[in-house]
């Protein structure tokens, strides 16, 4: 009782201060658990198929979010499950792609590749909503060309995505194919959500996914031999409650206390993450093309999410 007191009489500026950070900190939370995820994956596709997995993910994490928001659904209207639906649908595509083909190629390289979507975003945006990129998303897509490059064909014939094989090229093919998906989402969520409750367009964007998933996985994936065992299901449940549920609300929880430069930077550590991990579990390993790579990629996310304003926040606050 005592220490809320002290919170409630603590001054505006500095408890706005107390609540940025904390704002910032559920961002970094959500950053790594996404981060994590293609590496959690990766691991359950060695029992589990991929629409399975998202079936399974989407099912529980809808469920979570439903048992909370239950009111939401309860006042939910025709227009709202349109658009939570036509949203979904997108959704659905981006994670198939991506988990797909995340079988065929290193998480840390897929988590990079699929990371593209941040700098597609305002060009799909530019074609359905006429909106023109600026002269900052231009640069980002420049970076972003160059680094994709670097990651997949620089290095030699060996090391080329080329001199890999089929399944290297079509990993490849596949994590990029889903960051188009991705941006795609991302102008849907624009289009047909403004003015709705977003967390009841997330849980119908996970009901809608889940029930796709579950179709794919029924009528295009073998599961006769399905065997979760421990590790798997540990797998299976922290991607569904940890980087899906327990993520959105962060993220939200997160973007409402922090400013929207903060947010976009903290939350484009998600690629960095992606590839820490599986390097620091002994996955995957670097190479200095693929780090010069990896290191454009990351800088063109900078540029497209922040337009680097952060580089002048702290005049701007002054």
């Amino acid at each position: 009782m005592k220490e809320e007191n002290q919170t409630a009489n603590q001054p505006a500026p500095q408890k706005k201060k107390k609540n940025k950070k904390l704002g910032n900190l559920l961002l970094l939370v959500v950053a790594f658990l996404w981060g994590s995820s293609l590496t959690v994956v990766k691991g359950a596709q060695d029992y589990v198929n991929p629409n399975m997995i998202l079936a399974i993910r989407f099912s529980v994490a809808a469920l979570v979010l439903a048992i909370i928001f239950w009111k939401k659904i309860r006042d939910m209207t025709k227009e709202d499950l349109k658009s939570g639906v036509s949203i979904g649908v997108f959704l659905f595509i981006a994670y198939s792609i991506q988990t797909v083909g995340v079988g065929y190629t290193d998480p840390g390289r897929s988590a990079f590749l699929s990371a593209s979507y941040c700098v597609l975003v305002p060009f799909i945006s530019w074609i359905v909503l006429k909106n023109r990129p600026d002269k900052f998303n231009m640069i980002a897509a420049a970076f972003c060309i160059v680094g994709i490059y670097f990651v997949s064909m620089a290095g030699g014939a060996e090391n080329s995505v080329l001199g890999q094989g089929r399944e290297a090229i079509l990993g490849d093919a596949l994590a990029l194919l889903s960051g188009l998906f991705f941006a795609s989402h991302i102008v849907a969520v624009t289009k047909f959500s403004k003015g709705k409750d977003p967390y009841l367009m997330t849980i119908l964007q996970f009901i809608t996914a889940a029930v796709l998933s579950g179709l794919t996985t029924l009528f295009f994936e073998d599961n006769s031999n399905l065997v979760i065992g421990q590790r798997t299901f540990l797998e299976l449940a922290y991607l569904a409650i940890m980087c899906t549920a327990v993520a959105l609300l962060f993220q939200n929880v997160g973007q409402k206390y922090t400013d929207e430069t903060s947010a976009a930077l903290i939350l484009s550590l998600e690629s960095v993450f992606g590839i820490l991990i599986p390097v620091a579990l002994g996955v995957e390993t670097l190479t200095v093309y693929k780090t010069i790579g990896f290191v454009m990629i990351f800088v063109a996310i900078l540029i497209s999410e922040t337009k680097l304003s952060f580089l002048f926040s702290d005049s701007k606050e002054e």
